[in-house]
């Protein structure tokens, strides 16, 4: 059901109302493009059910979910078909079209091409924990993640979210772990690691099905090389890649997880809330301890562990709270891909 988290804390103006929220949506459907339109975005079902709510509240959590569809339009048959009509006007009138006309050309061009493009949906999950004011995106890419923001905010009112901080940055940590050898408490190091010089060749090597506890890659942290992403479990359940950006990414549920999901939903409509609300029950868990293995939230005007000398803890891991910065950029509206 997630493949990626980024991690928001909803700000302390919005008033949870599952009914508002539904009505909110419903004035915003996914719509797909229209012949000229380049591109296209609004809420879909998350149940993947036509007509289903577009709210869907499970064990208390919100489901929803953003599709965007955007025209796939090749810049280089725009610039082919701008220049056919440049080569027509010119033959007509004896005079190449100057700036200002090929600009208007190439909208022209643009517009002309659109209806005959193919088009390419994509769609984010976003999960709102109305209890521990967190939203949670299924998102691979900052950019998505924004765009699922915007609408967020333009849907809700009051609704505004900041991104996850923690007092110890990621690759800090990271580094720590692995010249250590010591993860922190509930979790383990796996075999994907990648270490980027921070000078001005911004070298990288990489680990791929590879043991990560060895000399050599300690040597590469002695010489200043930071960790960008780590391959980790938590507590034999989850595994996941860990960014220096606190993004999640390639998360995998184990087996284990889902052992006692066969014969709990005899109707398949049910499927979706089983594996909505074990889903989110782990994912509950994980969170907060990845927070406090981080040194914990980064409190307003407190500045990261690394500035004041603090060195990361590897303490057990205790429910903690995230928090982070503001989030809110527009859907750009052109053909360029949304990630």
């Amino acid at each position: 059901m997630f493949k990626n988290l980024i991690v928001y804390r909803i700000g302390p103006d919005w008033v949870p109302d599952l009914g508002a929220a539904l009505e909110a949506f419903e004035h915003e459907p996914f719509v797909p493009c229209g012949a000229t339109q380049p591109t296209s975005s609004g809420w879909t079902p998350p149940r993947g059910v036509v007509h289903a709510p577009l709210v869907e509240s499970i064990g208390g959590q919100w489901l929803t979910k953003l599709m965007v569809e955007q025209k796939v339009l090749p810049s280089s048959v725009v610039k082919r078909r701008t220049d056919e009509i440049a080569h027509h006007i010119e033959l007509q009138t004896g005079r190449k079209p100057g700036k200002k006309q090929q600009k208007e050309l190439k909208e022209q061009a643009t517009l002309e091409l659109l209806p005959m493009a193919f088009t390419k949906q994509s769609a984010a999950q976003a999960w709102i924990d109305p209890e521990h004011r967190l939203l949670i995106l299924d998102a691979g890419s900052a950019s998505r993640a924004d765009t699922v923001v915007t609408h967020l905010v333009k849907a809700l009112p009051g609704f505004a979210v900041q991104l996850l901080q923690t007092r110890c940055s990621p690759a800090v940590a990271m580094a720590n772990w692995l010249a250590s050898g010591e993860p922190p408490a509930g979790f383990s190091v796996d075999r994907e690691c990648e270490l980027k010089s921070t000078d001005e060749m911004k070298s990288v090597v990489r680990y791929a099905r590879h043991p990560l506890d060895t000399d050599e890659v300690r040597q590469h942290i002695e010489l200043g090389k930071q960790p960008t992403r780590l391959a980790m479990t938590w507590a034999e359940r989850i595994s996941f890649v860990l960014t220096d950006q606190l993004q999640v990414k390639k998360l995998k549920f184990e087996d284990v997880v889902f052992e006692g999901k066969q014969g709990s939903a005899d109707r398949p409509e049910d499927a979706f809330d089983t594996d909505v609300a074990i889903t989110t029950g782990e994912l509950v868990q994980l969170i907060p301890d990845l927070i406090e293995a981080l040194d914990g939230e980064l409190q307003p005007g407190e500045l990261p562990s690394e500035l004041t000398g603090a060195a990361p803890a590897a303490k057990p891991a205790a429910v903690a709270s995230p928090a982070a910065t503001d989030a809110s950029s527009a859907l750009a509206t052109d053909t360029a891909p949304w990630d």
